[in-house]
C-alpha cells in the first residue's frame, strides 16, 4: 500500500524545502521526495545573493517579502540561514541611469532602502572598486546567505511540523486518474496525494514529461569560482552585480570572494552531467574580470571552482502555480527559476502553500508567474526595459 499525503513535493532544494515548510505550517501532510539529498542541485551551487533589485517589479516584491524572512530567520523558521549584510551594488553604464533610477524608485516605494549612487559615491561605499562613467543602484541592507544552510533549516523545520523527507528517491512515474494526479512511483516506493508540485530544478522538464507535459524548460549550466583576497584589499567587499563586466561577486567568509560570469553560459544538455569543475577557460575569464573591477585582486589567488545547473524558461522567470488545461489537475509548478530563485524562496513557498491549501495566494502575489503566460505568448518583461541576464 502506498503512503499517502495531502501534497507531494518533488525536489528538496531551497524552493521545495520552503514550500514544504509553509505547507506543513498550514497543517498539510507533506511528503518531499528527493532524488539524492537536500540542496544537492542548484541550491548547493547557488551564490546565495539576497537583494531586492530586479527589473521586473513582481520579482522585486517577492525578493522584498523574502528578505524579511532572512532578517528574522531564527524567529520565523529556526536554525540558521547565514544571512550577512554587506550592502549591494547593481552597476550599470551611466547611459542606463534613467532605467536604473526608475527601478530603484519603484523598489523604494515598496519600503526598500534603495537609491541611485554616482561614481564618486560608489568609490566611497566600496573603495576597492575601479569605477568609470558608471552609476549603481545601492541597497545598504542587502547581502548574501548560505544556500545549503537555508534549505537545511527549512526542511528541518518542515519535518518538525510533520513533513516526511524521502531522500535517494528518484521519481519514475506520475500517476493520474480522471484527468488529475493521484500519486508518484519512486525508486523508494509509491506515494499517493491529490496534489503534486514539480520543484525539481534542473530536472523539472523530466518531471513534466512524466506528467505528460512538454515544459519549455532547458538546463542552464553556470560556473562559479572562489579567489583568495589579498591583505592589501582596501575596505569591505559588498555584493556586486557588475553589468559592464558581465560578472557578479560577493565576499565568501573573511578571506575569499565568490565570482560568477553572466555570459557564455551553457544552455541545454543533461542535468545529470558532472558539475564538480568549471569549464577550462573559466579561471582566466573570471580573473580578468574581477581584476578589472577590483585591481587589488591582482595579488589574490584562484582557489577553486565548480558548476551548477538550474531550469531556464524562455523569459528567464519561474513558472509558479497550477498547470491549468495544459496538464493534469492537481499538478503544480515551482520551477524554472532560471538561476535567480534562492533569494525569493521564502516568499514563493508561502504563496504557493496558500494557493494549494487555501485556493489563493494572499500574502504575496505569484500570479504573474503563472504557466498560462507562456501558453498565451506573454513573456514577463521589466517595466522600464531590461537586458537578458544570462547570455
Amino acid at each position: 500500500m502506498a503512503d499517502t499525503a495531502d501534497v507531494i513535493v518533488i525536489g528538496a532544494g531551497v524552493q521545495g524545502s520552503s514550500l514544504a515548510f509553509h505547507l506543513a505550517s498550514r497543517g498539510a501532510k507533506v511528503i518531499v521526495v528527493e532524488r539524492t539529498v537536500v540542496a544537492a542541485g542548484a541550491t548547493g551551487r547557488s551564490s546565495g545573493l539576497v537583494r531586492v533589485h530586479y527589473e521586473l517589479l513582481a520579482e522585486a516584491k517577492l525578493a522584498w517579502a523574502a528578505q524579511h524572512w532572512f532578517r528574522n530567520w531564527a524567529e520565523r523558521v529556526g536554525g540558521e540561514c547565514g544571512f550577512t549584510v554587506t550592502g549591494f551594488l547593481w552597476i550599470e553604464p551611466t547611459r542606463n541611469r534613467e532605467r536604473l533610477a526608475a527601478n530603484a524608485a519603484a523598489h523604494a516605494a515598496l519600503g526598500v532602502n534603495a537609491s541611485i549612487v554616482d561614481a564618486d559615491e560608489i568609490r566611497r561605499i566600496a573603495p576597492m572598486l575601479a569605477v568609470g562613467d558608471e552609476v549603481a543602484a545601492y541597497e545598504p541592507d542587502s547581502g548574501y546567505a548560505d544556500p545549503s544552510m537555508t534549505a537545511g533549516s527549512l526542511i528541518a523545520a518542515a519535518k518538525v511540523r510533520g513533513t516526511r523527507l524521502v531522500q535517494g528517491a528518484e521519481v519514475t512515474a506520475i500517476h493520474q486518474a480522471g484527468g488529475r494526479v493521484t500519486g508518484v512511483s519512486t525508486t523508494k516506493g509509491d506515494f499517493d496525494a491529490p496534489a503534486i508540485v514539480n520543484a525539481a530544478g534542473g530536472w523539472a522538464k523530466g518531471v513534466g514529461d512524466l506528467a505528460g507535459m512538454d515544459l519549455p524548460i532547458r538546463v542552464w549550466r553556470h560556473d562559479t569560482g572562489y579567489l583568495g583576497v589579498p591583505a592589501s584589499m582596501p575596505g569591505r567587499i559588498p555584493v556586486v552585480i557588475d553589468n559592464p563586466n558581465g560578472a557578479y561577486f560577493r565576499p565568501e567568509g573573511s578571506d575569499m570572494v565568490l565570482i560568477g560570469l553572466e555570459d557564455d553560459n551553457q544552455i541545454g544538455g543533461s542535468p545529470d552531467r558532472d558539475t564538480s569543475s568549471a569549464r577550462p577557460d573559466f579561471e582566466l575569464r573570471a580573473v580578468e574580470r574581477i581584476v578589472a573591477r577590483m585591481p587589488a585582486m591582482i595579488d589574490g589567488d584562484f582557489r577553486t571552482s565548480h558548476s551548477g545547473q538550474d531550469g531556464l524558461t524562455p523569459d528567464q522567470r519561474a513558472f509558479l502555480g497550477p498547470v491549468g488545461s495544459a496538464g493534469p489537475e492537481g499538478f503544480y509548478l515551482d520551477c524554472g527559476h532560471s538561476g535567480t530563485g534562492f533569494k525569493t524562496a521564502p516568499a514563493i513557498g508561502l504563496g504557493m502553500a496558500e494557493l494549494i491549501v487555501d485556493g489563493a495566494a494572499t500574502s504575496v502575489d505569484i500570479s504573474p508567474f503563472a504557466y498560462q503566460r507562456y501558453l498565451d505568448g506573454r513573456p514577463l518583461v521589466g517595466e522600464h526595459g531590461e537586458e537578458i541576464l544570462w547570455r
